[in-house]
């Protein structure tokens, strides 16, 4: 007998399918010399702190550096603490048997490194040692799995991407454990969590929070002239930009006196745009935040359903092109999309024969190739899988459409003595860009169309006018502006060499981006502003305190990934990396136990209750230590967290200022102050101009 392990049922129900394994059973399904059985994703993981018998967070436990690692079964929170999950020991001990009745094992999890980790945990844990095949595969079709079985690979062929799964794993827990403990500890005030990326991912969202913050907006003045050439209006825009209306003003008068351009320089050259390559995770991500504005983790989730009812290939790639023996398969996929109502009309731009080829590169495909449909088209779909396939699909028809070719024309002209440009563009050929009919990327200015201009030509002026403009502050995040900056974590380095060592390596992967970004959510580190993420007062305290610190260095931990990568590719040595990660552990621990923090950061606040007990703050309660009183305050109401200075104004005053942007529970935003009522329970109090508005009066 063979088993068979996939990552999820669902899967695990696909592959039994094709095999004949049709007998189902409790945690399997058997047939035809198989057992197909499944994890429910990571059953198998690292083991806590109280695992080796430390308990709670002490000083003088740290570092915790195990040797060795254990494993535990997963365990979920009960009470006040943790105990395994009875789902996971069942369904471990189901595996156990199976593998014991086997003579050999077939690994079916996702083709990944956390797929690679999950049975590798389970394998060891198990302390199994029967030989194990790799099915690596990229999409979930029925052709796909059979040509899989029909190519299993030597389980060791994967030792490198384990060893850098594992690598990761125990890296994430030397410097999270042990940071968040020492910060904690250092702090005096409730959990302060750190970790090996989810830092640095702070680090970048808080500075440039600050950095907005902060910018000091400048006003400036240009003049904008309108001039028509065989009856083409076109514009211009002075090259001096003035700090004083005044100015502009006096320019603009002897500009309106009667005075004509004269054009001294007329610039064209042809430019060429080559189609975008296909999506890999992030770019899908940011995206669809862009257009669709849903999270990276929505994206992912919706990838991975579209995935598994095999309509698209493996979502959880960081390559963007195909292998050369894929590009056979690519007019097969175009066809399919000719029954799909949503894309017939990019379909009548396809020009066939003469398919572009730039997404073809063997040396640039990694684990997986850049996502794709498959030949099986959706008929139904709910709304957002629907837009996430068609983003796809319609991505794989640029890919291989031909290059746009723009003739883009520089002008300059002189008026009086001052210096104007306009700019314009003419489509010569639409390639790629007719597929969607966008001949501009998102917040690009449509770009003019010029006449034939010659220099020395003069041209009277039609209007002109001042117009006022100001500076911009840089600009918040998004979720795909956070992505980029992820992904190419390079470019916030400011040593040269440096960055172009980390050229191309971001911190985290294209896997697990979404998933830090959820985790600075959860922690209530971050918290969105309609579509901009901005640091909570919590998220800005641990800033505060880890910035000039190694463990928020994006350069370290983009340097960490390029090693794993080397792991993954046997380049590099995984004890190597786990030494070098025990020694970074150290000296953040040290760090950040020596961080001096004030314990004025919180108010000294009495309960209003019980009138006798110094109240607890924490980042989302307010309550009083006596149980007996058992005072307490969520500090956040209807979606809205409270500052420590409304807290302050709640206990001290009885009310807080007036709260904008609540959400009550059946969706609809209002403003409201917190008043505490004489029992010291919290009630809403609504301002009375609109209280009255709405009453008519």
């Amino acid at each position: 007998m063979k088993t068979i392990i996939a990552e999820k049922p669902s899967v695990a129900r696909e592959i039994a399918g094709l095999v004949g394994a049709s007998d189902k059973k409790d945690g399997y399904l058997t047939g035809n010399g198989y057992f197909v059985t499944w994890a429910f994703g990571h059953l198998i993981g690292l083991g806590m702190p109280e695992d080796y018998g430390i308990s709670g967070f002490d000083k003088a436990s740290l570092p915790i550096l195990p040797n060795p690692f254990l494993l535990t079964v997963r365990k979920v929170k009960k009470d006040k603490g943790y105990t395994a999950d009875t789902g996971a020991l069942k369904q471990l001990k189901v595996i156990e048997q199976l593998f014991k009745q086997s003579n050999s094992i077939i690994v079916a999890t996702d083709a990944g490194r956390e797929g690679e980790l999950i049975f590798r945990y389970i394998y060891e844990y198990l302390k199994c040692n029967k030989p194990f095949e790799r099915l690596w595969i990229s999409s979930l079709t029925e052709k796909a799995i059979k040509q899989g079985f029909n190519n299993l690979k030597d389980g060791a062929a994967f030792d490198g991407l384990y060893q850098a799964a594992q690598g990761r794993s125990r890296a994430d827990w030397l410097v999270g454990i042990n940071a968040t403990q020492a910060l904690s500890i250092a702090a005096g005030n409730g959990i302060h969590s750190l970790g090996r990326v989810q830092t640095p991912t702070l680090a970048l969202i808080c500075k440039r929070y600050l950095d907005n913050k902060n910018f000091t907006v400048k006003k400036y003045w240009q003049i904008q002239l309108t001039h028509n050439k065989a009856q083409v209006d076109f514009k211009s825009i002075s090259a001096t930009k003035w700090d004083e209306k005044q100015l502009a003003d006096d320019t603009l008068k002897a500009i309106q006196r009667g005075a004509t351009a004269t054009f001294t320089s007329v610039e064209t050259k042809s430019v060429t745009e080559q189609p975008p390559l296909l999506f890999d995770l992030t770019g899908l991500q940011k995206e669809a935040n862009k257009r669709l504005k849903l999270s990276a983790e929505a994206t992912l989730n919706i990838a991975q359903s579209l995935y598994e009812k095999k309509f698209i290939t493996y979502p959880r790639t960081g390559s963007k092109y195909i292998p050369e023996d894929m590009w056979a398969e690519i007019p097969n996929l175009v066809r399919a999309l000719q029954n799909r109502e949503d894309c017939k009309q990019a379909l009548t731009k396809i020009k066939w024969g003469r398919f572009n080829k730039r997404i073809v590169n063997d040396l640039r495909v990694t684990d997986h190739h850049g996502l794709l449909i498959t030949d099986k088209v959706p008929s139904v779909l709910n709304a957002d899988e629907n837009k996430i396939y068609n983003m796809i699909a319609l991505r794989l028809l640029e890919a291989i459409s031909q290059a746009c070719v723009k003739e883009i024309t520089d002008v300059s002209l002189q008026v009086l003595h001052y210096d104007f440009t306009a700019k314009g563009c003419k489509i010569q050929e639409a390639g790629w860009r007719s597929i969607k009919g966008s001949f501009t990327d998102d917040g690009e200015e449509p770009v003019q169309e010029l006449p034939e201009l010659h220099k020395g030509d003069e041209l009277a002026i039609k209007e002109a006018a001042v117009l006022e403009k100001q500076t911009k502050p840089p600009v918040l995040y998004t979720e795909a502006g956070l992505l980029s900056a992820m992904e190419t974590a390079g470019k916030e380095i400011e040593n040269e060499e440096e960055r172009k060592a980390l050229k191309n390596i971001g911190i985290g992967t294209p896997a697990t981006r979404a998933a830090i970004i959820e985790t600075l959510f959860t922690r209530n580190y971050i918290q969105r502003d309609k579509r901009s993420l901005i640091p909570t007062e919590k998220g800005l305290q641990v800033y505060g305190l880890v910035k000039d610190r190694k463990i928020a260095d994006v350069a370290m931990t983009a340097e960490w990934e390029l090693a794993l990568q080397k792991i993954e590719n046997n380049e590099a040595d995984a004890g190597t990396f786990q030494k070098e990660m025990e020694t970074y552990a150290k000296s953040i621990t040290d760090e950040l136990l020596q961080t001096s923090i004030a314990s004025t950061n919180q108010p000294k606040l009495t309960c209003p209750k019980c009138k006798s007990q110094q109240l607890i703050i924490r980042d989302k309660i307010v309550k009083c230590p006596d149980e007996a009183c058992n005072w307490v305050q969520f500090r956040t109401v209807c979606g809205v967290q409270i500052s420590i200075e409304n807290v302050t104004n709640l206990v001290n005053k009885g009310k807080t200022s007036l709260i904008k942007g609540m959400t009550s529970k059946a969706g609809k935003k209002f403003d409201a102050y917190i008043i505490l009522k004489e029992n010291a329970e919290s009630s809403f109090e609504f301002e009375k101009n609109k209280s009255s508005k709405r009453n008519g009066k």
